[in-house]
């Protein structure tokens, strides 16, 4: 019998509303995903929730039956953030995700913790260093193939890996930070001031070549790819690489279809090839991609069996 998969909800990249964010976590309490990502890990001028306000959501999640991860902030530059990831460190209720180094120091051989896509993980001796400090799962970063994820984490042998492998499938592609605010820099005001212009682009601010193709979009500090990463075809390379766990990150529109369709495809024997004509029909920000997962140079690419 195939091996099912389970399926994450990853954090929200983008600046949403505090309404927007409630509704769309009481869909995903009613969904087929067995993890939710909360948290904010972009930007920390983004204070539609508090800490407070993401635990009332965790709870509610977990009394769902959801398995609720926080998720570290992926840049920190002040001392202020920098007290708000030693408070997240310090609460013992949920599994963290670390997504900078300091999140791993703090986190080093206390609790069980996950290796977020931002701290870059390239071999098997890095990967056995993080287990060895108490990580017992891998978000390998975006530009990683799949046939690369596999000699990283092998599947199977004498001694099975006490890491687990969760991948990026399906969302756009975070792709770098910078202590620069893009989104500000694009509305030519400063980034102390910005007037938290990125509650008007809910999947970030699109870029296009002179050709007019998607090529990039902002997210703030964040660049992430024009494209949506999609793996809905890849479940045999996604098996042979050891992967068990498939994250999807939020969309603002048609996100619950996404899921749905994940599901039935990894969980209950659905067609990938018509899986897929249905999502290209849904409006995602962006056109589709595996180019990564296929080892393609541009990410951005859609590679056909």
């Amino acid at each position: 019998m195939t091996a099912k998969f389970e399926l994450s909800v990853g954090p929200v990249q983008y600046y949403w509303s505090r309404p927007t964010l409630t509704a769309f976590y009481a869909d995903v309490a009613d969904s087929p995903a067995r993890t939710v990502c909360l948290g904010e890990v972009v930007c920390s001028r983004r204070h539609e929730m508090k800490p407070e306000d993401w635990l009332d959501l965790a709870r509610d999640l977990k009394q769902a039956g959801k398995e609720v991860v926080i998720g570290t902030q992926a840049l920190i530059e002040t001392e202020a953030e920098l007290r708000a990831l030693r408070r997240w460190t310090e609460q013992g209720d949920y599994l963290l995700e670390a997504n900078d180094t300091a999140a791993v120091r703090l986190l080093a051989g206390h609790a069980p913790w996950v290796i977020g896509l931002h701290v870059n993980v390239y071999n098997a001796p890095a990967l056995a260093e993080y287990a060895a400090l108490g990580a017992t799962r891998w978000v390998p970063p975006v530009e990683l193939p799949l046939i690369d994820v596999g000699r990283v984490n092998p599947p199977g042998g004498a001694t099975p890996s006490p890491v687990q492998t969760e991948v990026f499938a399906f969302g756009r592609m975070p792709l770098a930070l910078s202590a620069r605010c893009f989104t500000a820099r694009h509305h030519r005001v400063q980034k102390d001031s910005c007037g938290f212009l990125c509650l008007d682009d809910p999947d970030g601010l699109a870029l296009h070549t002179r050709e007019g193709e998607d090529f990039l979009a902002l997210n703030g500090i964040q660049t992430q790819s024009g494209s949506v990463q999609c793996l809905l075809g890849e479940g045999r390379a996604l098996r042979e690489a050891g992967v068990t766990r498939l994250r999807l990150s939020p969309t603002s529109r048609d996100f619950m279809p996404v899921l749905q369709a994940f599901d039935a495809v990894f969980n209950h024997g659905a067609d990938a090839t018509a899986a897929l004509a249905e999502l290209r029909a849904l409006r995602l920000p962006g056109p589709l991609s595996n180019g990564y997962a296929r080892a393609r140079h541009a990410g951005r690419e859609w590679v056909t069996s």
